[in-house]
């Protein structure tokens, strides 16, 4: 007998449609973080890393510049004030995590000076880089 039903069987491993805010907040972070990329490049930074995953989280930029490794976090929101306030301190403890499991994976950068950075990026203007905007001990 044959099949009447010309749709296909539907698969256990169908790709998941995300919902068109969590694209677009994606998107938007992609643009902050290349902006942020940039200003960093432009003050003399090298890029090392970006995006950087291990099983505590992730950093947005990992860039040195002359014996400091600064570990940057990106924020984009409607204003500056509301992406400073983004950086939670649970936030602030993944990624320190996660500097900690890249340092173990480039131990050619042990004896560098280490920074968290947050960048805060806003429409209308220019992005704030925050220096030492919070430390391991914090």
């Amino acid at each position: 007998m044959a099949k009447t039903d010309d749709a296909p069987a539907p698969s256990s491993k169908a790709r998941k449609v995300a919902a068109p805010e969590r694209v677009a907040a994606f998107n938007t972070g992609l643009s902050a973080e290349s902006r942020a990329a940039a200003m960093l490049l432009a003050k003399g930074y090298r890029i090392l890393a970006r995006r950087f995953r291990s099983p505590f989280g992730e950093i947005d930029i990992i860039a040195r510049k002359r014996g400091l490794v600064a570990f940057v976090e990106v924020k984009a929101r409607a204003t500056l004030d509301d992406a400073a306030y983004a950086v939670t301190p649970r936030q602030q403890s993944r990624i320190i995590d996660t500097a900690q499991a890249w340092l173990m994976a480039h131990p050619e950068h042990g004896g560098d000076e280490l920074r968290f950075d947050v960048m805060l990026i806003a429409p209308g203007h220019l992005p704030r880089h925050l220096l030492a905007a919070f430390d391991a001990g914090s």
